[in-house]
């Protein structure tokens, strides 16, 4: 059933920007480093052309998908239907990593909710879109999105972030670098 496209269609589109969540895979170039695997959801991705995706990226325990991409750029989206229709998206790529200040960090974050745990802006050039079944992925209810996120940051407020992404952002789990020291 898979199939390869040449670029985000319309109708591509529309089924992507359907899906609540989606999954983000990145890698080290070192043989010993960790891959990474992150979930990503809420209102923070954006099809900004037939082959450039971007999301808003939040403050969060690790900064492995940032550090991946500031190393060697490599990333895959991978979208998932949890409805009757079974379908799998991925999205390969080169990935760019975007902080406050940068035109398309401004540009991305515009255009979604605003939140006071924004770190930073992922971009992605799609090299390669293809799709496969998902026949064997379960069919899943949506409740609602959480708002924890959001809390979390309001709590410890600008001050509190920068400390935060400071001691937990700095470096990835294979000491690669993360987010600059200060934004």
């Amino acid at each position: 059933m898979g199939k390869i496209y040449e670029e985000i269609d319309e109708n591509l589109k529309a089924w992507i920007q359907q899906q609540p969540m989606w999954f983000v895979a990145t890698a080290p170039l070192s043989a010993q480093g960790h891959v990474n695997l992150s979930p990503r959801g809420l209102d923070s991705f954006s099809i900004l052309g037939p082959n450039r995706v971007a999301w808003v990226d939040y403050t969060g325990s690790g900064v492995e998908t940032i550090a991946h991409l500031r190393e060697n750029g490599r990333i895959c989206l991978l979208f998932n239907s949890f409805d009757q229709r079974p379908r799998i998206v991925r999205l390969h790529g080169q990935g760019t990593v975007h902080i406050p200040g940068d035109r398309v960090f401004e540009e991305v974050v515009a255009l979604h909710p605003k939140n006071l745990g924004t770190r930073a802006v992922i971009e992605v050039e799609v090299t390669r879109i293809s799709d496969s079944c998902g026949w064997g992925v379960p069919q899943m209810e949506l409740t609602g999105e959480r708002e924890t996120m959001n809390l979390w940051a309001q709590k410890k407020g600008e001050a509190g972030l920068e400390e935060y992404r400071g001691q937990k952002n700095s470096l990835s789990i294979d000491g690669l670098p993360g987010m600059p020291a200060s934004m």
